[in-house]
């Protein structure tokens, strides 16, 4: 499931780097919680919890119907 969400996650990537941030897959936990690190211009940015839920969790959990959830760490 690692490919499947690293797939995913390079199609919002260029949407964060056009803002200088990035994301990285930190685990996925056995109950299909993908966990991520917003970093760059987007670590610490008071819109990064919009852009985690409203944008990553979005895109993955309609591509990949297994994950339950999205959270940084």
């Amino acid at each position: 499931m690692r490919e499947k969400v690293e797939a995913v996650l390079d199609k919002v990537r260029p949407m964060l780097q056009g803002d200088g941030g990035d994301v990285e897959l930190v685990d996925i936990t056995d109950k299909g919680v993908v966990q991520v690190r917003l970093t760059g211009a987007c670590k610490g940015c008071p819109m990064s919890q919009m852009t985690l839920k409203n944008g990553i969790e979005r895109i993955v959990l309609k591509e990949i119907p297994e994950v339950k959830s999205v959270e940084a760490v």
